[in-house]
């Protein structure tokens, strides 16, 4: 199974009609579309990306999507270290998931990528604003520059972060590809939040 579908499994399980969640690296809007149809008509989404390119592309795909998806989804251009910024006071601590999908846009910029400093930032805060039993989900890549000390420093975050987190887990990426490529292999960090 491809870490994206485990994330959604896990997360489906977590999330529903009415909740709200939180995309924190909208990109081509999958993720997004996933969590509007998760929490229905009387739920919403915050999705969140630096890039002008992401967000016009995730709301096509809501748009596609149908189903009325953008009308309860918030598009916010802006890093996903604002998130405490960006999303309403009177919600926070009360967000059912939050999912981070690491790296650079597909078919984007290669050069333009999230960075160790703001998603460690940006997981802080969906810790926070997570309700009791809610559920983080981050999605990093080993392949591309910087990807490694992202991962790692995520991964020292969460492992670090007992008072927040009643449990983790690390789903590692199917051992498909050649042995000379399993260091840059994607990993999957799920946390529930103590509650």
């Amino acid at each position: 199974m491809r870490l994206t579908a485990t994330a959604h499994e896990v997360l489906a399980a977590a999330t529903g009609p009415g909740d709200i969640a939180v995309d924190a690296t909208a990109g081509n809007g999958h993720d997004t579309v996933f969590l509007a149809r998760q929490v229905g008509n009387t739920g919403h989404v915050y999705s969140f990306d630096i890039q002008s390119q992401a967000l016009a592309a995730t709301a096509s795909r809501l748009a596609a999507a149908g189903t009325g998806a953008g009308q309860r989804v918030t598009l916010i251009n802006a890093c996903h270290s604002r998130m405490s910024e960006e999303i309403p006071i009177h919600l926070q601590g009360k967000i059912a998931c939050v999912m981070f999908n690491l790296g650079y846009l597909p078919g984007g910029a290669h050069s333009v990528t999230t960075t160790a400093t703001t998603s460690v930032q940006a997981i802080g805060q969906a810790l926070d604003m997570l309700r009791p039993g809610g559920v983080l989900s981050v999605l990093g890549y080993t392949g591309h520059s910087g990807g490694q000390a992202e991962v790692d420093a995520i991964e020292q975050q969460i492992s670090g972060s007992a008072a927040a987190i009643a449990d983790w887990q690390e789903f590692p990426a199917a051992q498909s590809r050649p042995a000379k490529r399993a260091a840059a292999m994607p990993r999957l960090f799920i946390a529930h939040r103590r509650g």
